[in-house]
């Protein structure tokens, strides 16, 4: 990774570009938006983009949870979900509750930092439309822990077959202690995160803050209103919406660090050692975690900022970052280990039949051969009876080569770091 050479090596341009600016020459793909209606009254929506390019066989999903206060519609988001379309995948980006101004919220509550009930209704309506898909899942900042949380707080889907988790922070009590702080502009993030989340509830504060809303959860508008910190504004309403005791278990319930060892599916984690939102002590947990798992992968970049991850050009950078081009190449690795594994165990049956075949012929024809009433002379011509099947007659066995279909897993992501053209670019097999 090379990074844009005026301004990428530091980590604060990156982070205020992309939160800015996005991308450039950011695309809009077309797709439809799905909504559901969740059991505690809220409407949830998710928008689904099919794959542009239908020479691929394999069918594969990618569920995308952005960051905080992100949606569909969101810069970056828009960039990555075209450049997987035009590799094969068919994308579905979970829409936060709340985020977006055309859906209204309907009930007393927007997303949170650990609630994956939303997450999972969207996987179990892409199951549904798509039975035999294969999903990875792919989350951004909060949607990194999120989807992380998902994958190891219970027994999920089998079509889930890898998740990739980008510039999350794992421990929410800890990276709150470091945003509190003044040094490196923490607090400069900590305070724009906050007046996010707070924009968010004060929009919809119709329903939220509704009279029947403050009284049922003890919730004081002026303190929602004055709150200048995420403890702050989480102490004044979001613990209390979520019937936390303290802000301090609400983190610790959200952190996803506290269910990695659950996951029993293979793992992908992105971080940049530059990033201003998540200080390198956040980082050490997750290197041991993927040092002693075989299925996880911990990937560690000196520049990148937070989501930034610019590339090309000396001062204007390329349309598509090396973090798209990063995370499409990911996903088709997981889609090749997916596939080998089914080979494998493919293999490893065949094998076994051809081990224990004729083992099991010999017994069944012995047995065939036996006559109602055993007797020296019956058994003695069952067993010539078998001599005579298994060697005069002996079946002959061949094995045909078949050409495998083209799959993602025989595609390769080209490597060049000009995203100009990216669409036109073409998969090498």
């Amino acid at each position: 990774y090379i990074p844009t050479r005026l301004w990428g090596f530091s980590g604060h341009i990156q982070t205020i570009i992309h939160s800015i600016v996005g991308r450039v020459k950011c695309p809009w793909p077309l797709g439809e938006r799905v909504y559901l209606a969740l059991a505690d009254g809220s409407t949830l929506t998710y928008d689904l983009y099919q794959p542009l390019i239908t020479t691929v066989e394999d069918d594969i999903t990618v569920a995308i949870c952005p960051g905080i206060g992100n949606s569909s519609e969101s810069v970056y988001i828009r960039t990555f979900v075209h450049y997987a379309q035009c590799h094969g995948y068919r994308c579905a980006v979970l829409n936060h509750i709340g985020v977006l101004d055309s859906v209204q919220v309907t009930s007393s509550r927007i997303f949170t930092y650990g609630h994956t009930d939303d997450y999972s209704a969207m996987i179990n309506s892409l199951v549904k439309k798509y039975p035999t898909t294969n999903i990875v899942s792919v989350g951004f900042s909060l949607g990194g822990n999120l989807i992380s949380k998902y994958l190891g707080e219970a027994k999920r889907p089998a079509n889930i077959i890898g998740g990739i988790s980008i510039c999350q922070g794992y421990n929410a009590v800890i990276a709150t202690q470091w945003l509190l702080k003044w040094q490196n502009f923490h607090r400069f993030y900590l305070y724009v995160l906050t007046e996010n989340v707070k924009s968010i509830i004060m929009k919809h504060r119709h329903v939220l803050l509704s009279d029947d809303i403050k009284q049922r959860y003890q919730l004081n508008e002026r303190d929602i209103a004055a709150a200048a910190t995420l403890p702050e504004l989480d102490e004044a309403y979001t613990r209390r919406v979520h019937q936390f005791p303290t802000v301090k278990d609400m983190y610790s319930w959200s952190s996803s660090l506290n269910y990695l060892a659950n996951i029993q599916r293979p793992m992908v984690f992105v971080n940049a050692r530059d990033d201003p939102l998540v200080p390198d002590n956040l980082l050490e947990p997750v290197k041991q975690f993927a040092s002693t798992h075989n299925q996880s992968l911990y990937i560690e970049l000196a520049n990148g900022g937070h989501l930034g991850f610019y590339e090309g050009g000396l001062v204007y950078p390329n349309p598509v970052t090396w973090l798209d081009r990063a995370v499409v190449s990911l996903i088709g690795g997981i889609v090749m280990s997916h596939n080998d594994l089914l080979v494998a165990k493919r293999t490893a049956s065949s094998s076994m039949l051809l081990q224990y075949g004729w083992t099991h012929r010999c017994w069944g024809l012995l047995f065939a051969a036996l006559p109602s009433t055993p007797s020296v002379r019956g058994v003695l011509m069952a067993l010539l009876k078998l001599f005579l099947s298994l060697f005069v007659s002996k079946p002959k066995v061949e094995f045909v080569a078949d050409t495998p279909p083209q799959t993602h897993s025989s595609l390769i992501v080209p490597a060049s770091s000009d995203g100009a053209n990216y669409s036109n670019q073409k998969s090498v097999l």
